[in-house]
């Protein structure tokens, strides 16, 4: 993905700044309570910019401090080269997950969006 994917305050003037954009998107993050999630559409809504792409840029790019487990993909599956840092993080916080059926070809549970997906109303003092 290109830096015209992102909006344009996301666009890096210095190497060392974090872009706005992305700061905004790392705030939602953090607000996230343990054991609850946000699919990457619903950070991108939250923040009133951009797109569940542009939300995953910036977890790949800055989102190691932060607790990038609770931006999840919108059908529950977990992210891939991390399933099982985030299977272990999901459990240690009680994060509802269903359980892989038969059939599933890695044996890897998903998240259950209807019970983990949080809207941002419990802790949120209003869009960031």
């Amino acid at each position: 993905m290109s830096e015209q994917s992102l909006p344009d305050d996301a666009r890096p003037e210095y190497a060392d700044a974090l872009p706005e954009y992305a700061e905004r998107v790392l705030d939602v993050t953090e607000l996230i309570p343990p054991g609850r999630v946000m699919t990457y559409g619903d950070v991108a809504e939250y923040v009133g910019e951009g797109g569940p792409r542009q939300v995953g840029r910036v977890m790949s790019l800055y989102g190691g401090g932060v607790p990038w487990w609770r931006v999840v993909r919108a059908d529950g599956v977990l992210l891939a080269g991390h399933e099982l840092e985030a299977l272990g993080r999901y459990r240690e916080e009680g994060t509802p997950l269903r359980e892989a059926g038969r059939t599933a070809e890695d044996h890897l549970p998903r998240l259950d969006l209807k019970r983990a997906r949080w809207d941002g109303g419990e802790r949120a003092q209003g869009h960031i």
